[in-house]
């Protein structure tokens, strides 16, 4: 089971065959436009069924494929005003539940010190379909520990230790044995793109416990293939795990 997760930075059409390169089984893609926009201008025929997309912009949204004869649901349950993050069955040789996420921790009048995020909201709200089974969370988190502030609701470190309640743990720290906020390799060139400039680790593939010993590769995009090329200021983060 190869995960695939990336923030696209809007236009996945003129990405799709980039993304497509990674091989993914299942791919969780931030700042999408919605299917039916996408067909316009792409080919889905290559797609094991529906995507899954959320959002209020067709322009830009959470989507969800699914490949090689993994099929993806909306579950029931979903809160529309969490806008950005789904709750998704994984069907096919592996079934499992996926948590989707596109946190925009700097929109909605979000407050980083009295407010607790939309990925704080999700893992309450959606506590018992977390519960059900295999269940991965996975995609933007927009967060880091670097940016953790004492008594901050929004802290990093809050959604670690909560997943880890939940038995999840973070596939790119524990393969190459790296601790929070001092992730060698980043997942965000921000701002300017540059490879010198500021970069963050902010994307995540958190996968059941018992999956971690079977991870084979968890590796993060180069800034040559996916920023300086000019796809996004996102490189994607793949986790391969033999299921």
């Amino acid at each position: 089971m190869r995960i695939v997760a990336w923030n696209c930075n809007m236009a996945l059409h003129r990405k799709f065959d980039a993304l497509l390169s990674l091989r993914p089984d299942l791919a969780i893609v931030s700042e999408c436009a919605e299917p039916d926009r996408l067909r316009q201008r792409l080919d889905l025929a290559g797609l094991s069924g529906e995507p899954v997309w959320v959002g209020r912009s067709p322009h830009k949204g959470l989507a969800v494929f699914g490949f090689n004869g993994h099929r993806v649901t909306l579950a029931p349950g979903h809160r529309r005003s969490l806008k950005h993050i789904a709750p998704v069955r994984v069907d096919g040789a592996a079934r499992f539940n996926l948590l989707a996420v596109w946190a925009q921790n700097f929109s909605d009048g979000i407050r980083r010190k009295r407010q607790p995020g939309p990925l704080r909201l999700a893992l309450s709200h959606y506590r018992d379909f977390l519960a059900e089974g295999p269940t991965v969370v996975a995609g933007d988190f927009n967060n880091s520990v670097y940016w953790d502030r004492p008594g901050w609701l929004i802290n990093q470190a809050w959604a670690v230790g909560a997943l880890a309640e939940l038995g999840l743990t973070s596939a790119y720290h524990a393969f190459h044995g790296e601790a929070q906020g001092e992730e060698s390799a980043p997942t965000l060139y921000w701002r300017d793109r540059k490879k010198d400039g500021p970069t963050y680790h902010i994307d995540y593939i958190f996968l059941p416990q018992a999956w971690i010993a079977r991870m084979t590769t968890v590796s993060v995009g180069s800034f040559e293939q996916w920023c300086q090329s000019g796809f996004s200021d996102h490189v994607p983060l793949v986790a391969d795990v033999a299921l």
